[in-house]
């Protein structure tokens, strides 16, 4: 099989975009999976083309938000493969808008999701990557290097997981835990037509040009091999990389191009 064969991974936001992509990746290259999110009729219909690919499936209902559902998925996971191997912290959403315009209960729905939710999910299992000596991903952002106008509760909690990575690296090296920062660019998903509530507004038009998207496919791969070797950080995406490059090395550079042009996040969906 692949490189992941016999292996268990967790993912949680499993139910569409780069969390769903990812979990057939990964019973591609050989393992069961582990799947949460809110969408539990989402999560049945990836566990079936799991199960067609030759591997094992567990959906469970899990809202990172709440303090035990992601403890009572772990416990599942236990009781049904005995290990978890691999977990990805990919439950996340992004609020746009104005600090002017945005509430302080914005910016809390944003960091209960993008940034308690990943610490619970680490909290949760920690135990499980312990005894494995496995690794724990966090899929982050290329705005965890740049935010715009507009952006700032989503980029500020994408900052935050970059810190608690770097962290969480030196923390868990000891235990043989592997932590791999995952910092996607524009990949095909329903993250930018989702409000700033989380719901998802399918009638919402794709604001990033067609050309500029990768393919969820394609970053999977990109994001399993990642994870399986173990990485530090995988920027996702060439313009990923680039901007991430340009912020790096030449910030005034950066910060001039977005001024001069008035560059700006995306809107709220409506």
């Amino acid at each position: 099989m692949g490189y992941a064969n016999g292996k268990v991974v967790l993912i949680t936001g499993a139910s569409a975009g780069i969390g769903s992509a990812l979990a057939l990746e990964f019973a591609k290259q050989g393992a069961d999976l582990v799947l949460t999110a809110r969408r539990t009729d989402r999560l049945q219909e990836l566990a079936t083309q799991i199960q067609t690919l030759g591997r094992k499936a567990l959906p469970i209902a899990c809202d990172v938000t709440q303090d035990h559902d992601i403890e009572q998925a772990a416990h599942q996971a236990r009781e049904t493969f005995g290990r978890i191997d691999i977990v990805v912290a990919n439950a996340g959403f992004g609020v746009a808008g104005t600090f002017e315009k945005l509430s302080m209960e914005d910016y809390r729905r944003q960091f209960e999701t993008n940034i308690f939710g990943v610490m619970r999910t680490l909290k949760a299992t920690l135990p499980d990557l312990k005894q494995s000596k496995g690794c724990f991903a966090i899929i982050g952002s290329v705005n965890s290097h740049i935010s715009l106008p507009g952006n700032s509760a989503y980029g500020m909690s994408k900052f935050a997981v970059h810190a608690f990575a770097q962290s969480m690296r030196g923390e868990l090296r000891p235990f043989g835990i592997g932590v791999t920062l995952i910092s996607p660019g524009f990949v095909a998903s329903e993250i930018r037509r989702v409000n700033n509530y989380g719901a998802f507004k399918p009638e919402a038009k794709e604001p990033v040009p067609t050309w500029l998207i990768m393919p969820t496919e394609t970053a999977a791969r990109q994001i399993a091999k990642a994870i399986h070797k173990r990485r530090r950080e995988a920027v996702i995406t060439g313009h990923g990389k680039l901007l991430v490059f340009l912020q790096r090395h030449v910030p005034g550079l950066v910060s001039f191009f977005v001024n001069r042009f008035a560059v700006k996040a995306r809107p709220e969906p409506r």
